[in-house]
């Protein structure tokens, strides 16, 4: 069976928008309607007139786009499609954490589940997490969580009085200083291009440090012609795209026999699971309505201080 063919078939059928995250595989991305990061699909699942959403992503995305669009049917191809950062700040451990600073405001990074997002002040991505902290007062003190890479990448930047939660992405956390190091060698006109969320020795090496998006972008206007990308390597179709004549290399981590780092859970979407739930309007995306409303509030602040 053909099931882009037939995926592209039925969503317009059953009026459903598919939104993608740049770290799904190319062939996901292909299908896609809308393809890029955490804020530009929040962004989208808050605006589309789409009668189902259906994520290709993770998990905390989906819960995203369901307490954005709490009346429309959000589907998550694979419900085990989580995320080792979210994962690493549980609700319980988080409401135990926050009674040591009872007069921070609690900033959270949007990779957290809808648990932790209801105990959140404001929510932030990497694409907006600096201007986020720079736009409170100079004196607020902040808990920032749950990625200990990007909140002392903010630090270091903003200069503010942040307690970080102590959790990281097996992605991010993984790549190896010293096999970039070779690949510069290797390709000495090349420039990295690193997110945020990975380790300090690694943005030291970085031209460019930023979000997913903001990488892309810097990619398509750069006039360099080589790339060593420090990010998860589903983007590099995106960059590949927009710009063919350039050469786009995977950063590795300090395991690896493919000479890639990709998110494992990610990567459990499949087409085929794609045309399942789409098929099947299966599985939905359920969250409790006091729970939405309780998440929803630190979203809709980051969002409109966005804009």
């Amino acid at each position: 069976m053909d099931f882009s063919k037939e995926i592209l078939k039925m969503k317009k059928e059953k009026n459903c928008v598919i939104l993608s995250h740049f770290y799904q595989t190319a062939d996901i991305q292909d299908i896609a309607d809308f393809v890029g990061d955490s804020l530009q699909l929040s962004q989208v699942a808050s605006e589309t007139a789409a009668d189902i959403i259906l994520f290709c992503g993770v998990n905390f995305m989906a819960e995203t786009a369901k307490i954005l669009s709490p009346n429309k049917k959000v589907l998550l191809p694979e419900p085990e499609a989580g995320c080792s950062l979210a994962d690493s700040c549980n609700v319980e451990d988080l409401k135990e954490f926050l009674k040591n600073y009872p007069d921070h405001t609690v900033v959270s990074y949007v990779n957290t589940s809808v648990g932790v997002k209801a105990l959140t002040d404001i929510c932030c991505t990497s694409s907006n997490a600096v201007s986020i902290i720079e736009s409170l007062p100079e004196n607020e003190k902040i808990v920032f969580l749950p990625d200990r890479n990007l909140g002392s990448y903010i630090k270091s930047i903003t200069k503010r009085d942040m307690v970080v939660w102590d959790g990281a992405c097996h992605v991010h956390e993984e790549f190896s200083v010293e096999k970039i190091i070779e690949l510069k060698k290797k390709y000495p006109q090349a420039k990295v291009l690193a997110h945020p969320e990975c380790k300090k020795t690694v943005l030291i090496l970085a031209d460019k440090t930023g979000s997913t998006a903001a990488l892309l972008e810097f990619s398509k206007k750069d006039e360099c012609r080589q790339f060593i990308v420090a990010t998860e390597s589903g983007i590099l179709h995106q960059m590949q795209l927009a710009s063919p004549q350039k050469t786009f290399i995977p950063a590795p981590p300090v395991d690896s026999t493919c000479g890639c780092n990709d998110c494992k859970y990610m990567k459990m979407i499949t087409l085929e699971k794609v045309y399942n739930t789409l098929k099947n309007e299966s599985p939905e995306v359920i969250i409790d309505f006091d729970l939405i409303e309780k998440a929803k509030k630190p979203i809709l602040r980051m969002m409109e201080m966005s804009k």
